[in-house]
């Protein structure tokens, strides 16, 4: 189990296991918020905070909400807004770097083709 949380503690993750990718966006959202996307079904990842204490914020396609601490501001995972979707993702830039390391990061270009670029 991995877990992760924003910088003030009030938005927490926990993860199954150890992934064996992260994504690293370009796309106008990802890049800003530094997201290193671990992805899984939503009943394997547990997400924790109080009511009131996070802001989601939907761009785009509006196919998900990135989900962001309403404290300390950091964006701790996203999901997805179709009901019946089976994947969302937690950002590993918010676990322990130790948890990170050796993690392969695939270089996603969600700018201008929606391709891996590796």
């Amino acid at each position: 189990m991995i877990t992760g949380s924003c910088h003030c503690g009030a938005v927490t993750w926990r993860y199954p296991k150890r992934p064996d990718k992260l994504t690293s966006c370009n796309c106008s959202y990802c890049r800003r918020a530094g997201g290193l996307w671990a992805y899984a079904h939503p009943g394997d990842i547990d997400v924790a905070y109080a009511k009131g204490s996070v802001i989601r914020y939907i761009q785009g396609d509006r196919t998900l909400a990135y989900v962001s601490c309403a404290n300390c501001g950091c964006t701790t995972h996203w999901e997805n807004l179709d009901a019946d979707a089976d994947r969302m993702a937690v950002n590993f830039a918010m676990a322990d770097p130790s948890e990170v390391e050796g993690i392969r990061i695939r270089h996603f270009d969600g700018a201008d083709s929606w391709t891996f670029l590796d």
